[in-house]
């Protein structure tokens, strides 16, 4: 049950491998149920659950637990795959995987493609899925992530005050992310990526914080066009990028409409408006006193020249040979007709 016994089956599968995939190992049947399920992960946003729909494979393990499943219709491009053991009986539909969980159930994800021979040993201490020995060197990736995360939740339980949670938060975002471009597989950087943007983890205010001014995600974006043009993973990833950069950068309101102009012809027009209203009441004003010049009698126009004219009403009366008080009378009826209270106010009213 030892490494020497993989590498004996590697030897013995090397012209397989060329032709199918091989995968096998060793499951603790004293404690799962003696079947394992391969299933593929063609949307990350469902890499943590057990979707029925996703399973291509089930094999049940011998006497010893172990198992082994192999043939030739996965994909040619690597993708992500998950093995797993559950003991959520597939009869019991209050229980088993239909739903998308099982509480009772173990599972390691990998990458592959269908040329892969991969072993999946029990470690020393009886631990299953904690290991993987195979052909392809990108397949143990995810474990490599995984084994980073067990040492951030360490970090996390060091200290559990707000101001740790906020280094921690920072630190750890920027070294999941830097881990993944290290590892030089963009599917490995996307199961990072899901992790990190995922809506309901602590992670999700800085993602959208980062997703503002860093040119990581279009670059990830650019080493998945290129290494896998025609993989849902690309559009997926395409498609959410896009929309979480309009949450993170939603779209000045834009307008061509000069405002600067608009202002100033509204001044222009405003004072031109105050200047044919000003016009206009003169007008009208001048137009009430002519109309109402005509209801002066004679004698009252009389006055009303020798009032415009600076006399005063000693000089009017002797003007019209008539006595003062007379005068005095003819004057009053001039400024209420008129509709003006002084003579300074009758001669702005016939200055122009």
């Amino acid at each position: 049950m030892g490494y020497l016994k993989y590498i004996i089956v590697f030897l013995c599968f090397g012209n397989v491998a060329s032709a199918q995939y091989y995968f096998n190992g060793y499951i603790d049947i004293e404690r799962w149920q003696g079947e394992v399920y391969l299933s593929v992960i063609d949307d990350y946003r469902t890499i943590d659950g057990i979707i029925d729909e996703q399973i291509i494979s089930k094999v049940s393990t011998d006497k010893s637990g172990f198992f082994e499943i192999k043939g030739d219709q996965l994909n040619g491009e690597q993708k992500i795959y998950k093995l797993h053991v559950d003991n959520c009986a597939s009869f019991n539909q209050s229980g088993n995987h239909f739903d998308g969980h099982c509480e009772d159930s173990k599972d390691i994800l990998f990458i592959a493609k269908n040329t892969d021979t991969i072993a999946f040993p029990l470690s020393f201490d009886a631990q299953m899925f904690c290991d993987i020995i195979s052909n392809n060197p990108k397949t143990a990736a995810f474990i490599k992530i995984d084994s980073l995360k067990e040492e951030m939740k360490y970090s996390y339980s060091e200290f559990r005050s707000k101001a740790s949670r906020e280094l921690n938060n920072k630190k750890w975002f920027k070294t999941l992310q830097s881990f993944g471009e290290t590892l030089n597989e963009p599917l490995a950087e996307l199961y990072i990526y899901e992790f990190l943007s995922n809506r309901s983890h602590q992670f999700h205010d800085y993602y959208l914080e980062d997703l503002r001014t860093n040119t990581y995600y279009n670059n990830l974006l650019e080493r998945l066009r290129i290494n896998y043009p025609n993989a849902t993973y690309t559009k997926q990833y395409e498609a959410e990028l896009t929309s979480d950069q309009l949450i993170a950068n939603p779209p000045k309101e834009h307008s061509d409409f000069n405002w600067t102009l608009f202002l100033i012809l509204t001044l222009i027009l405003s004072l031109l408006l105050n200047i044919w209203l000003f016009v206009s009441a003169r007008r009208h004003k001048t137009k009430q006193h002519t109309s109402a010049k005509e209801l002066l009698t004679k004698q009252e126009q009389n006055v009303l020249d020798l009032l415009l004219a600076d006399n005063s009403n000693k000089a009017i009366a002797e003007t019209l040979f008539v006595s003062v008080s007379t005068v005095k009378t003819h004057v009053n009826n001039v400024y209420r007709k008129l509709n003006v209270n002084s003579r300074d106010e009758l001669k702005s009213l016939y200055s122009k």
